[in-house]
Formats: C-alpha cells, structure tokens, sequence
C-alpha cells in the first residue's frame, strides 16, 4: 500500500488562508467599539457591538497577505534567523555535540529523569514569566540531547516547548494572561492562587506522563515515531559514546558555561526587566560572536556558519509570517468581532457549569484568530468579565477558562508563531506534529472542561 504525502505546511496554511476568505463571505461583518486603557492596552467596549457592512476578501487580499504577515511578524522572524546562525556557529565548535556526548554518558540507565524534570522546569517558566518565544533556542539543545538518549525529536521538542505550553495553560502568575485578564476583570492581581496551583499540577502531571508514557514506547521501537525518517536523516554525531568521541576540552567548556550564562542572564532580563525578543536576541548574538572567537573560528568563518544557519531556517521563517495571514484575512474581512457576538449571547442562555465550559471552548476557538494571550484577553475578558455576573459564573472562573482555552491549544494551532517557528527550527512538519499531538490536546481539553465544575460550584472568589 502506498503511503499517502501529506501536503508541505505552507500548502496546509494557504488552504486554510483560502477557508478563512471564504468565512468573510458568509459571516456578516461587525465590529465592537475599543478603548485604550491607561497601561496603553487597546480593550473591546462590552455592549458596545454593532454589526457593519461586509468585507469579503478576494483573491487579490488573500496574495497580499502574506508580504503584511511577514511584516507584523518581523521580530520573530529575524529572532529565528538569528538564533539559527548562531547555534551554527556554536554547533561548528563541536562544543554542542561534546557536551551532549558527555552528557548522554552520564545520564546513562538514568536517562527517564529528563523529561520530568526538564518539562517540569519549563512548565514553571511558563507558568511564572510566560515563556512563549524565548524558549526557541532550547529546541535547538534539546532535541539532540533526546536522541543521544535513545528517544526523537518529537520528546525533544516536547521537553521546553510542551512544558513550557502546559505552565502557560496553567498559569498561576503568567503576566500576559493570568496578569493582564485579572485587570480587565477587576479582579486582585493575582489571586486564586491557590486553586490556580492546584491546576498547574494537575495539567503539568498529564503531560509529563503522557510524553513519558510515549518515550518509553518510541525508545523500545524507534521504527514508531512518526519522524523516524526524519531522525534518520539528522546529524547523530552526538550519539557517538565511544572512545574516539569529541572530547569536551577547555575551549568547549567555556562555549557551554557561556550559553548557560547568556541563559540564566535571559531569564533574569525577562522576569525583572521584562525583556522580549530584542534583548534576548541581543544576547544570543553576542554568544554566537563569542563561541566563534574561543573556538577559534576566524571572522570569515564565523560570518560564513552565521547564514549558512540562518539559510536552513528560511522555511521556518516563511511558515511564520504565512500563519499570520490567517488573522489578517480575518480581521479585514470583520468576522472575528461577529463570531465573538453571537457565541457570547449563546452563552448566556446556559447553566453555570455549561456556561464556564462553554467560555472555555468560545477562548479555544478565539484562539485560533487570535494566538496572543494579551490580546485575545483584551478582546474576549471586557465582553465575558461582565456577562459571568448575569449567568452566576465567578469572574475568576472566568480567567481560568480564557488561559486555558487561550494556552492549550497555543501548541497546535498553525496560526501561533511561536509553534510554528518552533516546528520550523525542528525541521518537523506541522502536519505530523498536530496529528502526534492531538491525543495529548483532546485529554488537556477534557482536564480543562472538569477543573472549571468545582470552580464553578465553591463559587470560587477573587482570593
């Protein structure tokens, strides 16, 4: 039987972009009134919808999407260039491939302590400072490392990126979502954390287990994984353990302990500076010169590894600004402000329980037009903090249903940047990744549908 190819991610992506036109012919346009709050955020006016005249995109809106999807996506992008040229420096150094061999020889028989605990130590990032792009350049050191241990590099990807997306579902002080949609909602900042914690637990736990459960079995039958030929064909000259294996000598060391720094130093600029892409992006630049002087590279050679790099994540880099037309198409042709409506009024009809789960699919579906936390928070919490009152649903609960809906379905969708540059720098299409992932999302999904029922009936409060 012939195995059937699955379309390239950019083809995948257009087809959608194709969808998403279609919709702005169908779905009346409407539009709710904004205001700019006093920490300069733009939020919906609740009650303030009204429905406006159409605007169907046509073909000519769909070809041009995609040069203004590059363009809003502009940092992200060269964020990603940058950190490819500089982990091809780094990598040319043999500074990468020795520490994993020297790492992989130490965590031998020991090798199932990785994923708890590195998922672990994402999720807290995630769920503290609300790592989202700044975990890129981990995916660059962790999916060597999982195959140096005998798994693929979809644990590897799974180890910074999943954990860091369980911590941002689960949030307990994320200042883009939990932060930003407490004050929309009046709430304390903040509070609930308690139960807040008790959530993180619990969707941290599920997915450890899950990717755990899925190392175990990959790790017994390589020929599994649905990346396998992938694998195969990626560099595994870090899995050599033998007596002739690159030595990790001083000049590698100190390549390794200044990644570390630059790491530590990132997280430190991101919780008490609020770092973003430019600093962090700073920071790895000057690692990559750096790496490149100790180990000896010249100037030309150090120049040439930078965009022979950067070259290799130009497809990454293409997917990222082609998902963002998805949101364009949508937002000229006014259908996302419509949808928000007439699934909002729906909500309203239903039972307390019904009602906060039913918040939680409206944030899920949100989601995909609009990825960003903060901003699917100032479009979505000024409309349901208000109508939570009317049904007998906490504004708390509230919360809790936008980050999740918000968070889980951050690692899926085609639409995030993040996922799909993080896809792109793992060489793994979005196709294999949505299909190997959607049994971890649906259990999330109903984890999240559960924990909302308590919330709901101890009328759980601002604290």
């Amino acid at each position: 039987m012939q195995k059937i190819k699955l379309p390239h991610t950019l083809a995948l992506i257009f087809i959608i972009m194709l969808f998403t036109a279609v919709l702005t012919w169908i779905i009346p346009g409407g539009k709710y009134e904004r205001s700019v709050t006093d920490d300069m955020r733009e939020v919906v006016i609740s009650d303030s919808f009204q429905y406006v005249r159409n605007q169907p995109q046509g073909i000519f809106a769909i070809l041009k999407s995609p040069i203004r999807g590059i363009q809003e996506t502009a940092q992200i992008i060269g964020f990603i260039l940058i950190i490819g040229g500089v982990f091809a420096i780094i990598q040319h150094t043999g500074a990468i491939t020795a520490s994993i061999q020297k790492l992989s020889h130490i965590l031998h028989h020991r090798e199932r302590i990785v994923i708890p605990a590195g998922m672990c130590m994402f999720s807290i990032f995630g769920a503290v400072f609300g790592m989202s792009e700044e975990v890129i350049p981990f995916v660059l050191i962790f999916i060597p490392l999982s195959l140096a241990l005998g798994y693929d590099s979809l644990v590897g990807v799974s180890i910074p990126f999943l954990g860091a997306g369980l911590g941002f579902a689960g949030a307990m002080l994320n200042p883009f979502t939990v932060g930003i949609a407490q004050g929309i909602a009046e709430l304390p900042l903040f509070s609930g954390l308690i139960y807040r914690l008790f959530v993180w637990l619990i969707v941290t736990c599920i997915g450890i287990l899950l990717v755990m459960r899925y190392a175990r079995r990959i790790k017994e039958t390589p020929k599994l994984s649905p990346v396998y030929e992938i694998d195969e064909g990626r560099d595994r000259s870090f899995a050599d353990t033998s007596i002739n294996s690159m030595r990790l000598d001083t000049r590698k060391k100190i390549v390794m302990i200044s990644m570390i720094i630059v790491i530590i130093v990132m997280i430190f600029g991101v919780m008490k500076y609020s770092w973003f892409i430019q600093e962090i992006a700073a920071l790895f630049l000057g690692l990559g010169l750096v790496s490149g002087l100790v180990g000896k590279l010249s100037i030309n050679d150090i120049a040439t590894k930078f965009v022979d790099g950067a070259k290799d994540l130009i497809g990454a880099a293409l997917v990222v600004g082609f998902a963002r037309t998805i949101l364009i198409i949508a937002e000229d042709g006014m259908v996302i402000d419509t949808i928000m409506y007439q699934l909002s009024s729906l909500i309203s009809n239903f039972h307390p329980v019904l009602a906060a789960q039913s918040m939680f699919i409206l944030q899920t579906l949100v989601n995909f037009f609009v990825p960003s936390g903060s901003g699917q928070a100032a479009l979505t919490m000024p409309i349901m903090a208000p109508l939570s009152d009317l049904i007998g649903v906490t504004r708390q609960t509230v919360v809790l249903a936008f980050q999740m809906g918000d968070g889980f379905t951050n690692m899926i969708i085609p639409t995030s940047g993040v996922t799909m540059g993080v896809l792109g720098i793992a060489k793994i299409p979005w196709n294999l990744w949505a299909k190997w992932l959607l049994t971890i999302e649906i259990l999330l999904f109903i984890t999240g549908l559960l924990l909302l029922i308590p919330a709901v009936l101890i009328h759980w409060g601002p604290y």
